[in-house]
């Protein structure tokens, strides 16, 4: 009967075990075996504690940017100028990654670094001096960056300046793909920028990964009109396309709009100014057909609108899926507490924008019911037009209560008799003026008051 399998393993993993303290016990015969498994590492312990605590100080003293104790550290020769140490580093300062790998969160609290990227990050620059004339390796990238990435990161020219110096290299690719000069995004960066520049590196050279951003896209990202100047002023393609075929007027206009706090951004504002006084071209489309002017009309942004038709935006253009600017404000006046959207759909109309037509009027009715100066824009813009059954359904009827003055005077005016004279004389002075509406009525000899009306301002009532 063969013997039964626990003890046959039983059996085999014993004499495995002692063929192995067999083997660290030396060869038999000799006089000095050596020191056994357990020794060693007993003896390793306490050496990897001291190296551990050792390491620690020496973070510590580059963090408080101590550079004499930095200094009899490394006097000790028991750790190299170019250790690798494991550092906090939530924000990921120190850490850059190629696009599309998945990490676990736990791995992106901390980064490896080395103690020249420390003081880049903590702008210890006195320390970092003392490192690199010691022979500290300046362009390593132990954790996806070089130091001179992270100084611009943090903003810090004092320590771009050194890192230069000492032969960082201006168009090192981060492992994202990314320049030193792709890292400047706050208004601090500015003077980190002119350095690089003005080491050579160029200001149109595009990100090496998948969205392709050159410099002035970033700036225009972040909304950041001061480095958007610099560019400029350096020679940077206003129309610059990225993977997308985003220009960075696109890219600012669709960035003007912080959606969680539901604010509008001044700074991108000036991008965009900055960038069409550049003659950047408003009527460029991205990949989905949008230009500028679809984005901030998604957006409700009745300033960037505003300008963009000013210079020339086509408020007729269309994307893939043949929708203009006007249906994109439609699907958001209602998410857009913050916004003027009458003032938007002002805008558009009066700069030759296509009226949605009659026969879905209702779909207007359900996305803007809840605003009358909107509706009452709209239905003045046609000579006449006639309600349907979907009309009144379409309101809620609580909000029929709530604007109930004005609801009755738009059924009243829509009903099967024609508007008042006046009303049809503004319809065939706009349809003559066409797409310079905007622009003409400003022309015509003609009071502040009527001119206000012959634009489409809401005055609270139709007549």
């Amino acid at each position: 009967m063969s013997a039964p399998v626990p003890f046959t393993c039983s059996w085999v993993s014993g004499l495995l075990w002692a063929a192995f303290r067999r083997f660290l016990a030396g060869p038999a015969g000799l006089a000095d075996p050596g020191p056994s498994f357990r020794e060693l590492m007993e003896e390793l312990r306490p050496r990897a504690a001291a190296d551990k605590q050792l390491k620690q100080q020496f973070l510590d003293a580059l963090r408080a940017n101590n550079a004499q104790e930095v200094t009899r550290i490394l006097h000790t020769g028991k750790l190299d100028i170019d250790t690798v140490m494991e550092v906090d580093d939530p924000s990921m300062v120190l850490a850059s990654y190629k696009q599309g790998y998945w990490l676990p969160g736990y791995k992106l609290e901390k980064s490896w670094a080395m103690a020249v990227h420390v003081c880049a990050m903590y702008g210890a620059v006195e320390t970092a001096l003392l490192l690199l004339e010691a022979g500290a390796a300046v362009n390593s990238m132990p954790n996806g960056k070089t130091p001179l990435h992270v100084a611009c990161e943090t903003s810090d020219a004092d320590c771009v300046a050194v890192l230069l110096a000492h032969g960082a290299k201006v168009d090192s690719l981060s492992l994202s793909g990314h320049t030193p000069l792709h890292y400047c995004v706050t208004a601090r960066s500015v003077d980190c920028a002119e350095q690089l520049i003005a080491k050579g590196l160029n200001v149109n050279v595009p990100g090496q990964n998948t969205s392709e951003d050159t410099p002035l896209h970033t700036a225009a990202r972040f909304g950041i009109p001061e480095l958007a100047g610099l560019y400029l002023a350096h020679g940077a393609s206003v129309d610059a396309l990225n993977s997308l075929q985003e220009t960075p007027l696109m890219t600012a206009a669709f960035w003007a709009f912080d959606s969680r706090e539901q604010t509008y951004s001044r700074e991108h504002h000036l991008v965009c100014r900055l960038l069409l006084d550049h003659r950047a071209d408003p009527n460029l489309q991205e990949e989905d057909h949008k230009t500028a002017l679809h984005k901030a009309s998604w957006n409700c942004d009745h300033v960037l609108m505003q300008m963009l038709l000013e210079a020339g935006a086509d408020a007729r253009a269309m994307d893939v899926n043949g929708c203009a600017p006007i249906q994109y404000l439609l699907k958001v006046t209602g998410v857009r507490p913050a916004a003027t959207p009458e003032l938007c759909f002002q805008l558009l109309l009066n700069h030759n924008a296509a009226r949605i037509y009659p026969p879905q009027f209702h779909k207007v009715l359900q996305s803007c019911h809840d605003y009358p100066g909107v509706l009452e824009v709209l239905v003045n813009s046609y000579e006449r037009l006639t309600p349907t059954r979907k009309w009144k359904a379409a309101i809620p009827d609580d909000c029929y209560k709530r604007h109930e003055a004005f609801y009755e005077s738009m059924f009243a005016v829509c009903a099967h008799t024609p508007r008042s004279l006046l009303h049809l004389t503004r319809c065939a002075i706009r349809a003559h003026l066409g797409a310079a509406c905007h622009s003409g009525v400003a022309r015509l000899p003609l009071p502040p008051l009527m001119r206000r009306y012959l634009l489409l301002d809401p005055e609270g009532t139709l007549y």
